[in-house]
């Protein structure tokens, strides 16, 4: 979700009879939002009034579900049209007025049928408030947010998922040329079963998995675009991400460093857990999935549609040899979660509160929720996202770790929802990929594109991409706080590295120039404990 698009109006909701009322304290401070006014308690301004793209609306609670915007790599740096960020219902919108976006939706989210024109109501415009988005907005006044929070580059799902965690979409080993640049096709990981898929036995190399020191070194290529993993069973079994299964050469396969690799090297607990990774399977608790069973589960969101719970474009890490799991494989034991094991730290949600209600929980922990509930336009929404967020931070809280727990929220991707703030151009790129600046270019400085190791530019990284919500909700967190300061997804790596003292993750990566997240701490002062009502969002107590 963009910026604008949740909190463009913080803290000012409409309020609006029948919906959940939110009033902010007195005090709280206001954001680089929608207005630049307020008259009577309501913000305005000509972004609001007299917006270039369009007409900007306000989205209730009546209206959760949406349709899925355009949000390539290349379709939002033409939203932003050189920096004027006025072209966005033709980019990222579709065309699609708001009525279109809001009816004829697929189970899928995209309309199932789009008609061509601008409308009088571009869809992309849209914003939700403190009525809807209830849950954030008080996290945000009781704990810490950022206004000045960008994607590390422009893009969907998988670079946003690559970059908070490897600080880095270059790397790529194989990829298909509608997702990556400067590489070839994949072929079929060991173990594969072309034929039949749900008889493989996938391996991570000839010999078995990989490890940390043998993982291949960065590839040629640069990932732009959705494609799922190469070391991921699902990715080849229909059912799972709502799919037919893919070939070998449509899938990627990344080379070089990411934060997992660096925390298996300095022996800190780590993992990363999905929901629907292996069904909610726990060692001791029930019985195992069967292979085909792992990647089809399955649940109803908010407007009715049954949505396949594991995404495999949405787990970086499978992306990697040595950090990949490729069967799903289950832990061994509880309290072997967040050590390396057959499960190799990519787990299921259910891992992560076995682990943690029993006094097991990882040192680093990245949660996805399952599809229905992450929050992506089309095929979930902010009432099913609340409910995960809201019931993942109280469950968190009630534990005895919580005293010395930091929880950040952000998100993979804008969506292609309209944000009226343009990003630093930090990194440059002249590819056919590229229109930031102008045809064929995301800046025009050949020192600005990053290199490797080896001194070769990596293309295709136009970035930072578009401004994104930015949260840390912790004791020591600061309360009420709106940090200005310029972080980006990487910046997640970057704190990591700096609270478990390991080292920059080199090769042109993002973590070394990424903004510092520490100026929302207060380290001097206890935030109390925020449980909030998962439906409303409103809060139930505060202790």
């Amino acid at each position: 979700m963009s910026f604008d698009h949740y909190f463009g109006t913080y803290p000012f909701a409409a309020n609006l009879p029948g919906e959940t009322p939110f009033h902010a304290a007195r005090n709280t401070p206001t954001v680089n939002g929608l207005y630049d006014n307020v008259v009577a308690g309501k913000p305005t301004g000509p972004l609001l009034t007299a917006n270039p793209n369009g007409a900007v609306t306000r989205l209730g609670p009546a209206d959760p579900m949406t349709c899925d915007q355009n949000h390539g790599y290349t379709a939002e740096q033409n939203a932003a049209d050189h920096g004027a960020e006025d072209a966005y219902p033709a980019n990222t919108g579709n065309g699609l007025s708001l009525s279109q976006c809001l009816s004829g939706l697929s189970d899928r989210g995209q309309p199932e049928t789009a008609p061509a024109g601008t409308g009088s109501n571009p869809a992309a415009l849209a914003f939700y408030d403190g009525n809807t988005v209830t849950a954030l907005w008080n996290y945000a006044q009781h704990f810490s947010m950022s206004d000045n929070a960008y994607g590390t580059t422009y893009g969907p799902s998988t670079p946003g998922a690559l970059n908070v965690t490897s600080a880095q979409t270059y790397g790529v080993i194989c990829g298909p040329s509608y997702s990556t640049i400067n590489d070839s096709p994949c072929s079929a990981p060991p173990g594969l079963n072309t034929s039949n898929p749900a008889a493989s036995d996938i391996t991570t190399s000839a010999s078995g998995p990989t490890s940390v020191a043998d993982q291949p070194a960065a590839g040629p290529g640069t990932d732009y675009s959705d494609t799922d993993p190469t070391y991921d069973l699902c990715s080849y079994l229909p059912g799972a991400d709502g799919g037919d299964g893919r070939s070998p050469s449509g899938t990627i396969t990344m080379g070089g460093n990411n934060i997992g690799e660096e925390l298996t090297t300095a022996d800190v607990t780590w993992g990363w857990f999905e929901g629907g990774f292996d069904n909610g399977y726990v060692p001791g608790r029930g019985t195992q999935p069967t292979t085909a069973q792992i990647c089809s589960g399955q649940h109803k969101n908010v407007g009715g549609s049954e949505i396949t719970d594991y995404i495999p474009h949405h787990e970086p890490f499978q992306y990697y040899a040595s950090t990949a799991n490729p069967m799903h494989l289950p832990p061994t034991s509880v309290p072997m979660i967040g050590r390396t094991d057959q499960a190799n730290h990519q787990y299921d949600l259910a891992d992560f509160w076995a682990a943690a209600d029993s006094g097991h929980l990882p040192a680093v922990s990245y949660l996805k929720a399952a599809g229905y509930q992450d929050g992506h336009a089309g095929y979930s929404n902010p009432a099913d996202e609340q409910t995960w967020l809201v019931d993942t931070i109280n469950h968190l809280e009630s534990l005895s770790t919580w005293k010395s727990t930091a929880v950040v929220i952000t998100w993979d991707d804008s969506d292609g929802w309209y944000d009226h703030v343009l990003a630093p151009l930090l990194t440059e790129s002249q590819t056919s990929l590229d229109t930031l600046t102008s045809t064929g270019q995301c800046g025009s400085s050949a020192a600005a594109v990053p290199v490797n190791t080896s001194g070769q530019p990596e293309q295709g990284k136009c970035g930072l991409g578009p401004r994104l919500p930015f949260m840390v909700i912790s004791p020591f967190a600061k309360a009420n706080f709106v940090s200005n300061s310029l972080l980006d997804q990487s910046s997640v790596v970057k704190f990591i590295e700096y609270n478990w003292h390991l080292p920059a993750l080199g090769d042109g990566a993002a973590d070394t120039a990424a903004g510092s997240i520490g100026l929302m701490f207060d380290f001097h002062h206890r935030n109390p404990k925020l449980f909030l009502d998962p439906a409303t969002g409103q809060v139930a107590r505060r202790h």
